[in-house]
């Protein structure tokens, strides 16, 4: 059960961050700038996602709080540089989610979650400074590779920019294998690179149909993959044999103890 707060406890964080970055504040703090935070702004973003994959709502709780303060902590040097204040952000997303759900904040219609999509693609184009921006303008440059083609492939197919069928993909994905084949007889890397980027862009479109983000397949299979190595090194330690000594029969037998140990276990 959620305690309900008798105070305002945004406006003390407000406070809190106003103080942080005053003389009589922290140097640390005073010293931090929209570039210097941007590696914690990724860490936290990342904590966030690895709690809400595990599943644990107090530690999600905590990174939350910990993510919030990042987007308070630029609207504060934003607001010492008088560029903008913490309440203009929200007045400025309080205004767009108005603006991008008409059918619930003007028109009031039941309408399906694709044409929500279809919708909100449409006004950010049509909107304001928008106008004549590309559909893939919003993509962040710095996006993750995976999921920046599972998005750039998502926004261009609510314009109907896409596979009708979901095995026609996978066709492709093998026409695409033929030609890295290809190219890895020739041996031109520039070529074997370009089509070994064709290939995971095909995967990707075969993920987003069957409805699975790649990069959290991905994810799992790097933990699964991590999990089962840690296992032969603790496998290994157990017969005080080193891992560079340990030579490839013994890795690959320990490697078939390890899926058989460790899968019964997730």
């Amino acid at each position: 059960m959620m305690k309900k707060k008798t105070k305002d406890n945004f406006g003390d964080l407000i406070k809190l961050m106003s103080k942080l970055r005053s003389k009589d504040g922290c140097p640390w703090d005073r010293a931090q700038t929209h570039k210097s935070l941007l590696p914690y702004l990724i860490e936290e973003s990342y904590e966030v996602l690895d709690t809400i994959q595990a599943r644990e709502d107090q530690r999600l709780k905590e990174e939350l709080g910990d993510l919030l303060l990042q987007i308070v902590f630029h609207a504060q040097i934003a607001k010492e540089r008088k560029k903008f204040d913490i309440y203009e952000v929200i007045d400025h997303l309080c205004r767009k989610l108005i603006e991008r759900h008409p059918h619930v904040f003007r028109d009031k219609k039941r309408i399906a979650e694709e044409e929500v999509l279809r919708n909100w693609e449409h006004i950010k184009l049509t909107a304001g400074k928008a106008k004549n921006k590309s559909v893939l303008s919003g993509l962040p440059r710095d996006l993750p590779a995976l999921l920046k083609a599972y998005r750039l492939q998502e926004k261009v197919a609510r314009f109907d920019f896409d596979w009708e069928r979901t095995e026609d993909i996978l066709s492709k994905m093998e026409e695409e294998v033929e030609e890295l084949r290809k190219a890895y007889k020739k041996g031109e890397k520039g070529d074997i690179e370009e089509e070994m980027g064709d290939i995971l862009f095909s995967w990707v479109n075969f993920c987003r149909h069957l409805k699975i983000n790649p990069e959290f397949a991905l994810r799992k299979t790097i933990d699964k993959f991590a999990k089962r190595f840690r296992y032969i090194e603790r496998r290994l330690k157990e017969k005080r044999i080193s891992l560079h000594k340990a030579g490839l029969p013994l890795l690959d037998s320990l490697w078939e103890e390890a899926k058989r140990s460790t899968d019964q276990t997730d």
